[in-house]
């Protein structure tokens, strides 16, 4: 096997020119999977933590109240009792927070926008420090009531500064309309469509907006030790909160937001629980992972098949010209499966090489961007939900790529090698090339 590995190194050397072409293509592919690759881990990790700081936790426990059966709100009430069952039932979880939820009309002397509105305790948001950038203001001054946080696209069209003053008006719960003027604390960075249709306000200012008691909240949040518990906690809870006693809503794996029209149709009222997770609750950007994830297997279908083109000629071309080489090898005694195994070796060794050194080059690629930190138009933070482009390489992920390019340019020498192979000598011998 050793000879046979040699001669399969000595042959790929002797033809330079076509063995370069050949693995440049592969290195190619492979160099662009990589990088799609890390496009994609990056945009997985940019969302999850994005999402999971400014609008969903692990595991969510939030829930509608009806005072009318088609008039509902994104209300728990009696929270500072659930949240000490959760922690009973829930020894995975790391720390909690409660977020009171809305929808606001922002108005300022200049205009107006449509916003969902998140009420915070930020003296014990830790996580959204790590997330949002600042960039005038401050965010701990929105620990003073009758305050909020922007994000630039809301500035901008609301055309308003730190220290200007803009009106919140809502329906309450009792379809009662109702005001609260506010003082811009800070503006925040966009994060992509995330902050397209998000503001931040004190929790007892949004409390005061609805006209909603001390003990109610829009959503208890649950952040996990392992994110791999999620299944399981979710569907414990699921199990659990009805024997507590909690009217519980069917599970529908959306966003609170996609739901006002359903829960409004349904003829009940008081209060129905609804656990989600953080899948469930950004369900209506994932797609952009989901497009990213299928055009790179596009690609990477489209890349394969130009290779196999090209491996398959290469091959071709290489059987013709050591047609009599193979006949007098058959002639001394090598059997035909030594000549099968001596081209797929050939095959073997171009795809290692080839696939090692795209690895290399797009991991190069990588890690150049995130140094660069580079700024993206804002067409693309939509997607990305970020300013800026970040790659995440995973190791398992590039060695994935190798081995599977790999096998698939081995494979693809199975036929011509298999061909070689059943050449008989003395016809092979008295080839003339």
């Amino acid at each position: 096997m050793q000879q046979l590995l040699l001669i399969a190194i000595r042959n790929l050397g002797t033809h330079k020119r076509r063995t370069l072409l050949l693995g440049g293509a592969i290195a190619g592919v492979t160099a662009l999977l990589v990088i799609l690759m890390g496009l994609s881990n990056g945009m997985k990790q940019t969302m999850l933590e994005s999402a999971t700081t400014l609008m969903t936790g692990h595991v969510n426990v939030a829930g509608f109240y009806k005072v009318t059966a088609g008039q509902s709100a994104p209300v728990v009430t009696s929270y500072p009792k659930l949240l000490e069952q959760l922690r009973q039932e829930v020894p995975e979880l790391d720390y909690s927070v409660q977020r009171s939820r809305g929808w606001v009309k922002l108005v300022s002397e200049s205009g107006s926008v449509q916003s969902g509105v998140g009420g915070i305790d930020v003296e014990a948001e830790s996580g959204i420090r790590k997330v949002l950038q600042v960039r005038s203001g401050k965010l701990d001054d929105l620990a003073q009531p009758n305050t909020i946080l922007l994000f630039e696209e809301q500035a901008k069209k609301l055309e308003v500064k730190v220290g200007d003053t803009i009106t919140l008006s809502a329906p309450t719960m009792r379809g009662t309309s109702n005001t609260v003027d506010v003082r811009v604390a800070a503006i925040a960075a966009n994060v992509g469509m995330l902050s397209s249709f998000n503001v931040f306000v004190p929790n007892s200012t949004l409390r005061g907006l609805y006209q909603l008691r001390e003990d109610a909240t829009g959503a208890l949040m649950l952040y996990l030790k392992d994110m791999a518990s999620i299944p399981a906690v979710q569907a414990r809870l699921t199990k659990r909160l009805p024997e507590l006693g909690y009217q519980m809503m069917e599970h529908n794996p959306q966003p609170f937001f996609m739901k006002f029209d359903a829960v409004n149709r349904e003829a009940w009222t008081g209060q129905k629980l609804d656990i989600t997770n953080w899948e469930d609750e950004i369900s209506f950007i994932k797609w952009t992972v989901s497009a990213l994830d299928a055009l790179t297997g596009i690609l990477t279908f489209v890349l394969l098949i130009i290779i196999a083109v090209g491996i398959m000629n290469t091959l071709w071309i290489a059987i013709r010209e050591r047609t009599r080489e193979i006949g007098t090898l058959r002639a001394i005694g090598m059997q035909r499966w030594y000549v099968l195994v001596m081209f797929l070796l050939e095959a073997l060794v171009l795809g290692l090489l080839g696939t090692a050194v795209g690895a290399a080059a797009g991991l190069g690629v990588c890690l150049a961007v995130n140094a660069l930190n580079l700024s993206v138009p804002v067409a693309v933070q939509v997607f990305i939900l970020s300013e800026k482009l970040h790659l995440v390489v995973n190791p398992g992920s590039v060695m994935g790529a190798v081995t599977f390019i790999t096998l698939c340019t081995t494979a693809i020498s199975l036929v011509p090698s298999f061909l070689a192979a059943r050449m008989k000598p003395v016809t092979a011998m008295h080839h003339i090339g």
